[in-house]
């Protein structure tokens, strides 16, 4: 239900949301959905809230004191932080802002979160031309105060297309050169990977390829791709495996061979870790 506020600091348009029972144990669900315009100059302050708070500035200037620091913020600013910390949003005093936000929560939200951290995501970041964050804010509040019989599904659809575009964020717009060279190093690893896996390769193999210190290689490239070198190497060799199990008579044997495991026992072990079955159960199931 929308609900129209005006006070004598702030005129505001939001939607305080109560999900399903369903929505929350299942599904990334809102909780608040708003717009405001700031008349004079306030503070907003809390902590201890199981949510998380995205906001996007559309006019003026204000700050955000979160985790000890304090964050100055204008039009085209975004900030996105964990509620359960406390913090404070303030407008400025001779240039009154205007906000669009959304309060969510989800049982996989911490774990989200602490991966933007962990990518060099900040509290605070630079909305440019092109992104869809004040789209993404304006269909969920849409949506919030609709009458939509599958809402939920709908609410955790957008709120999944936010944090994606959140994460395309992650790293940190003041890198400087040098990180920017590493970063594009592990995109080289990526395709590398990608075109070597019939071959026998190893973490040092790789490391050297590249001249890359093996012990960097492996933690930026797992804090970048979520993944381990090998790990990724054998990602792409179980999904080559799953096209010639469903479209090919080839044997399991020969098809470890054709992927780059060419030892049965271990290409079985290996796409039993990722697929949760045999390489011979998977034919069947398909």
């Amino acid at each position: 239900m929308e609900s129209l506020f005006q006070g004598t600091s702030v005129k505001s348009n939001r939607v305080i949301y109560t999900p399903s029972s369903f929505a929350k144990a299942n599904l990334l669900h809102l909780q608040e959905a708003g717009e405001l315009q700031a008349l004079q100059p306030h503070t907003s302050s809390r902590s201890g809230l199981r949510s998380f708070l995205f906001f996007l500035v559309t006019e003026g200037a204000g700050t955000l004191d979160y985790d000890g620091l304090r964050h100055s913020l204008s039009a085209g600013d975004c900030a996105f932080i964990d509620c359960r910390k406390a913090y404070a949003q303030s407008s400025s005093e001779d240039n009154l802002w205007s906000l669009r936000w959304i309060h969510f929560y989800g049982s996989s939200m911490s774990g989200i979160y602490e991966k933007y951290v962990e990518r060099g995501g900040r509290p605070v970041f630079r909305a440019e031309r092109g992104d869809p964050f004040l789209g993404l804010l304006t269909e969920l509040l849409a949506i919030a105060g609709s009458e939509d019989y599958i809402r939920d599904m709908r609410i955790n659809e957008k709120i999944t297309c936010l944090l994606t575009a959140i994460m395309e964020k992650s790293w940190h717009p003041e890198r400087t050169s040098p990180a920017r060279s590493k970063k594009q190093s592990l995109q080289q690893v990526k395709a590398y990977l990608e075109e070597h896996y019939r071959e026998q390769i190893t973490l040092d193999m790789v490391a050297g390829q590249f001249y890359l210190n093996k012990f960097y290689l492996a933690r930026s490239f797992k804090e970048q791709f979520g993944t381990t070198v090998l790990g990724y190497l054998n990602q792409i060799r179980i999904t080559h495996a799953k096209q010639l199990l469903r479209f090919s008579g080839l044997t399991a044997e020969t098809i470890g061979r054709e992927v780059g495991i060419p030892e049965p026992g271990y290409f079985s072990r290996v796409f039993k870790k990722v697929e949760g079955v045999s390489p011979g159960e998977y034919r069947r199931m398909w």
